[in-house]
């Protein structure tokens, strides 16, 4: 295939041109260094710059207090699931857990293995058709934290209000949504991010951690897992994946060249909001898993009348180079993904694409 396709994949996602032409330029010779950025010492001045400069721009972007500590970790947000609770309830006290989707519930799965946990309020018996109402929320006695996650990648939902917790730390999966629109970070004790879907490629999590917290983490455990080793250390305690985060840093970049956060949330509700139009005006025809007041702006899930339907409609879009639009089997049927990185004019020629089946499969 001579040209690139639009990739509608959950995660690892598609990432802007311009960031992979600017890598390749680099990759042999950074900065005049001799070497590729994969070559240098984390520990080294030429990476140091990219890693605190990369730590900057997420500060400048997201507007991150200075009461925060920004982290560059490994394993992935599943990772997350089991290094919450270790730091924060291996040792007493009760964690909350918002139920909105499968890795909501993997992450409560996960801490129910390792200290005390309360499900504060779920859509499962919904099938996570839409998130929770603030009045569904039912608070422990005097929980630790509250878990929840802002995005659901395969339901297709998200929180646009988050909930109002008290004093209790908020704690927040934000993997598929962050960077894609304005957040108040001063409400969160911490954020954690998979990068695959808008800040970069795989390999590194960030952790945005209120720097309070750190004081209570349990040291009773691996120093790997301790947020305030990894803190005190800028993250660098081991390797850090130097390449994934030196193109975070290009990402992180090319949103700023581009107009900034408000800038792609604006454009984030553009796009989806023409594939979100054909579904609403197709009589039927696209059925959204989502209830309309809980629908995602980053991955749009929706059914064809029947499987044989969907399956042509995967095969035929493949072939026009709309890519990456299966599924998940917890919903079935098709999934778009629309991070940052995904260009207008690929959900514009998704939204044809499906005017077009549907006009020649009815």
């Amino acid at each position: 295939m001579s040209e690139r396709v639009f990739n509608f994949s959950p995660g690892p996602s598609t990432l802007p041109v311009e960031v992979l032409e600017l890598a390749q330029q680099e990759l042999l010779n950074f900065k005049d260094s001799g070497m590729s950025i994969m070559e240098h010492s984390h520990r080294g001045k030429v990476y140091e710059a990219v890693h605190n400069e990369t730590k900057a721009l997420l500060s400048e972007l997201l507007e991150i207090p200075a009461n925060y500590e920004i982290l560059f970790l490994q394993g992935g947000a599943s990772l997350q699931f089991d290094m919450i609770p270790l730091n924060f309830i291996s040792q007493g006290g009760t964690a909350d857990y918002i139920l909105t989707g499968s890795f909501a519930e993997k992450a409560y799965k996960e801490a129910k293995k390792i200290g005390d946990t309360h499900v504060a309020a779920s859509t499962k018996e919904l099938n996570y058709k839409r998130v929770i109402n603030q009045e569904e929320l039912q608070l422990s006695e005097e929980p630790v934290y509250v878990h929840m996650t802002s995005n659901n990648t395969i339901f297709g939902t998200q929180f646009k209000e988050f909930p109002e917790v008290g004093d209790v730390p908020l704690v927040c999966d934000m993997s598929s949504d962050i960077l894609s629109r304005k957040i108040d970070v001063s409400k969160f004790g911490l954020i954690y991010a998979g990068a695959q879907k808008n800040l970069g490629p795989s390999g590194v999590t960030l952790v945005i951690i209120r720097k309070d917290l750190l004081e209570k983490v349990n040291t009773n455990q691996p120093s790997m897992l301790r947020y305030d080793i990894m803190a005190e250390n800028n993250s660098l305690y081991n390797t850090a994946p130097t390449f994934s985060i030196y193109l975070v840093n290009l990402v992180l970049k090319w949103v700023k060249e581009n107009g900034g956060i408000n800038k792609f949330e604006k454009q984030n509700e553009e796009k989806a909001g023409f594939i979100y139009e054909v579904i609403d005006n197709s009589n039927g025809y696209y059925k959204g898993h989502a209830e309309k007041d809980s629908r995602s702006l980053m991955n749009i899930t929706f059914r064809l009348p029947h499987e044989d339907l969907e399956k042509a409609f995967i095969e035929e879009g493949t072939k026009l180079g709309l890519v990456g639009l299966k599924g998940h089997r917890s919903v079935g049927g098709i999934r778009a993904s629309v991070y940052n990185a995904m260009p207008v004019e690929g959900c514009k020629a998704l939204a044809k694409f499906m005017v077009d089946f549907q006009k020649n499969n009815s």
